[in-house]
């Protein structure tokens, strides 16, 4: 192998690895930039074309997004893209002027600006989940979490540990009160000190 060889894949290999970087923001946050589309339109007509042209733009552009830091760049990334997807999401509008139900793009920056508030509380929303979350003891938070989770179910927990289903509901019930609690908590520690 030559040393100009060497260089190529070196080059691949961290264009592959900043790729899966990219992918990976993009998958994770999918739902939250789509939500935020969707609230710019009047209908869902165009939010697949708005998120498909947003994923290009931001893949051509992923190497002027520098984050401030590790633990900011998931939050910076969904604003950075909400920011493409609110110019695509204009653009789109143009190109359907002809259609009534398309928003003028004044009411479409109100609702922009709006919507970033809202992804804003969403996130510190999501953040104080997890935490929350975090400081119970793996076996109440399975619990909680098999609710939710496709393969569990209290049924499925009850047979595993011997308990009735009827009072790991019970327990569930409790740790969701526990949980909000928590969370109400977190996040008005969050808006007090942020």
């Amino acid at each position: 192998m030559t040393h100009e060889d060497g260089s190529t894949s070196e080059k691949a290999a961290e264009r592959e690895s900043i790729y899966n970087e990219f992918v990976g923001l993009l998958a994770r946050h999918d739902q939250s930039i789509r939500r935020f589309v969707r609230s710019l339109l009047p209908s869902r007509e165009g939010v697949d074309d708005v998120m498909q042209e947003m994923a290009l733009e931001c893949w051509k552009k992923f190497d002027e997004f520098s984050p401030a830091g590790p633990d900011t760049s998931s939050e910076e990334f969904v604003r950075w893209a909400c920011v493409i997807a609110r110019y695509k999401t204009l653009s789109w509008q143009r190109d359907k002027a002809r259609d009534r139900l398309v928003f003028r793009e004044r009411v479409v920056e109100q609702l922009a600006q709006a919507a970033m508030v809202n992804l804003d509380q969403q996130e510190r929303e999501r953040r104080a989940i997890e935490m929350c979350l975090n400081k119970l003891p793996a076996d109440q938070r399975r619990l909680v979490l098999s609710v939710y989770s496709p393969g569990e179910s209290i049924a499925m927990i009850a047979t595993e540990t011997g308990e009735k289903a009827r009072r790991l509901y019970s327990k569930v019930n409790s740790l969701r009160k526990l949980l909000l609690e928590c969370v109400t908590g977190q996040i008005m520690g969050d808006v007090e000190h942020g």
